[in-house]
């Protein structure tokens, strides 16, 4: 039986101005056209049983729809600038002892963020690098089955993308109980027709692939449409395909979470996110010793090659004109 939806309006919010803007609408999600705001991202350095531990965490940089001002890293220890091989995402690598434990890092960032839609790709990319397999996406007949029947109608490629997304959003709901979810595992995905953000979209990347669309995944934040600074809880991610010349952008976990904006995260993107890397399966110099990086928004620590838990905590102040 097909999912219920809300018959919610539709609410887009060009731009924040005020406090008053903001209380006079408790409900906003999205921010349309420009968002402008600063993100403090902060690690602390954890204790350590072995002699020596390693830390990996995402620079965020500019592209065609952010903006991205380093204005400063804060940080005790020496640290270097790597990129992951195929998707050249930069990448702050660390090394450190017992005695740098609860030492801070900080980055500071200024960033203007521009709402998404679809755009073309660039002159010189390789569109096909995003058919290809991943550890957790893997090329599936039993995929392969599913998008066939959803596409079976579908004229164009951009039609198809559609079918997926409408096919997604029906099947899966946004549910973090149990086990397994957050993985970004098409087949868990699959199967267990729940997951948040990484498993819808690592779903809909594996249905498209497997039909022959270029699909990619992005990850970062959400910055609260609602209020003007605070601390952020946690990353969001989503999802592009190719169709027609042309990258589609969307974000089905946040559509299923806000059923009253399903027909605006077809297509597009809202100004109030914050990008910091791009892929999945991220191989990098030095490497971790659990081999390439699933996906990377958080923090990384490794000690006697065993994985370390960080505490993290990342926060934004909107720039209001």
């Amino acid at each position: 039986m097909p999912r219920l939806r809300s018959c919610l309006p539709l609410l887009l919010v060009s731009s924040l101005t005020s406090a008053a803007a903001i209380n006079a609408s408790e409900n906003q999600q999205i921010i349309k056209h420009k968002d402008v705001f600063e993100f403090t991202y902060q690690v602390t350095i954890p204790e350590i049983e072995g002699k020596n531990g390693r830390l990996w965490l995402p620079i965020a940089s500019s592209d065609r729809h952010q903006k991205v001002d380093l204005l400063g890293v804060t940080t005790q220890s020496p640290w270097r600038l790597t990129r992951d091989a195929q998707y050249g995402n930069q990448i702050l690598t660390m090394s450190f002892g017992k005695r740098d434990a609860g030492k801070k890092i900080e980055l500071r960032y200024r960033v203007e963020r521009r709402e998404k839609s679809a755009y073309r790709a660039g002159k010189d990319e390789d569109v096909k690098q995003h058919l290809q397999a991943e550890a957790l996406v893997p090329r599936d007949k039993r995929l392969a089955r599913i998008a066939r029947d959803i596409t079976k109608d579908a004229a164009t490629d951009k039609a198809r993308g559609e079918a997926l997304y409408r096919h997604t959003l029906d099947r899966m709901a946004y549910d973090k109980s149990g086990t397994g979810w957050g993985r970004g595992d098409a087949l868990f995905a699959c199967d267990s027709r729940a997951g948040n953000c990484t498993d819808f979209h690592a779903y809909f990347i594996g249905l498209a692939r497997s039909v022959d669309i270029p699909a990619r995944f992005a990850i970062g934040f959400t910055i609260p449409a609602d209020m003007n600074e605070g601390e952020i809880s946690g990353y969001h991610c989503w999802a592009e395909y190719f169709a027609e010349g042309k990258w589609h952008p969307v974000d089905i976990s946040e559509a299923d979470k806000h059923p009253e904006l399903a027909d605006y995260y077809l297509g597009r993107h809202p100004a109030n996110r914050f990008q910091f890397s791009v892929g999945r399966d991220l191989k990098t110099d030095p490497a971790p010793a659990s081999g390439p990086i699933n996906y990377l928004v958080y923090p990384i620590v490794e000690s006697d090659n065993k994985p370390v838990p960080v505490k993290r905590q990342f926060r934004f102040k909107r720039i209001v004109n």
